[in-house]
């Protein structure tokens, strides 16, 4: 009889489970999230070559060119919010930077927390890709949401190119840096651009950059016609060095967390810096 008693309650229990399944899926949008990686982004997107599209109408016609630069801003989300107000009271930039890491770990939630800070600017934006935001799925994530990986414009006979040089995250073993991408871009347009400034997350020597081909590097950006300076992020600190000794300066921007970044004036004489503190 215990036996039976035992079997009767096992069969109750199952019957009460399979009542309820249909139940329990009729309502699973409410019981479960999206998981941070699964990468459903919506809104915006293809970011990059639209604001370059704004960027280009904006400069058209100008001799002087302002543009600020920021980077790493992952995580630090109060002094980003600073950091946007801080550029919208300056009228005369006139467009902005992200030099990488916009993200802490590529989650779906960071990608659109970074795009709605960067929204809150009054000017163009565009950004490159750091290491940060290739974890998990976080590269997939820049793709859809900004575009190409490298890529360039022209405004006023000056080339901005921006490159993906993380190598370490695709374990040393694609082109990265592309030097196929920098021939081409050197040789490509050239009666429409003099001068050349280059834009990347990681500089050589550091620890995302592929150093087995930095003296490569260097060869490769000096094909650039009137290579003028070299833009990075990644290393937390506002610096400026000549990595390879031969006058070419690197430029390092800040993280927000300590509340500065550039701004960079082009002129047909040159060009001047600013290290903006906020």
């Amino acid at each position: 009889m215990l036996r039976k008693r035992k079997d009767y309650g096992i069969t109750l229990l199952l019957g009460g489970l399979l009542l309820a399944m249909p139940l329990l899926f009729a309502s699973c949008d409410d019981l479960f999230d999206i998981h941070p990686y699964d990468l459903k982004l919506k809104g915006d997107h293809d970011i990059n070559a639209a604001n370059i599209r704004r960027i280009q109408a904006l400069c058209d016609g100008k001799d002087t060119i302002r543009f600020a630069c920021i980077s790493d801003t992952h995580g630090w989300y109060t002094d980003f919010k600073d950091e946007v107000d801080d550029i919208n009271r300056r009228d005369s930039i006139d467009f902005v930077i992200h030099a990488g890491d916009l993200t802490e770990t590529g989650t779906t939630m960071e990608y659109e927390r970074a795009r709605f800070y960067l929204s809150k600017l009054n000017k163009p934006f565009v950004a490159v890709i750091g290491n940060h935001d290739f974890l998990g799925t976080g590269a997939e994530g820049y793709d859809w949401m900004f575009g190409s990986r490298n890529f360039s414009f022209i405004v006023g006979g000056l080339k901005l190119v921006f490159l993906d040089t993380n190598a370490m995250e695709y374990d040393h073993v694609a082109d990265v840096p592309d030097f196929y991408f920098m021939e081409h871009q050197a040789v490509t347009d050239t009666a429409r651009f003099d001068r050349t400034i280059v834009v990347m997350h990681a500089a050589p020597y550091s620890d995302e950059f592929n150093n087995n081909v930095s003296k490569a590097f260097n060869y490769y950006l000096h094909l650039f016609p009137g290579l003028m300076f070299c833009v990075y992020g990644h290393d937390h600190r506002a610096v400026v060095s000549d990595i390879f000794s031969d006058g070419l300066l690197f430029y390092g921007v800040d993280c927000a967390s300590h509340r500065n970044y550039r701004i960079f004036t082009i002129t047909p004489a040159g060009y001047a810096q600013t290290q903006i503190d906020y």
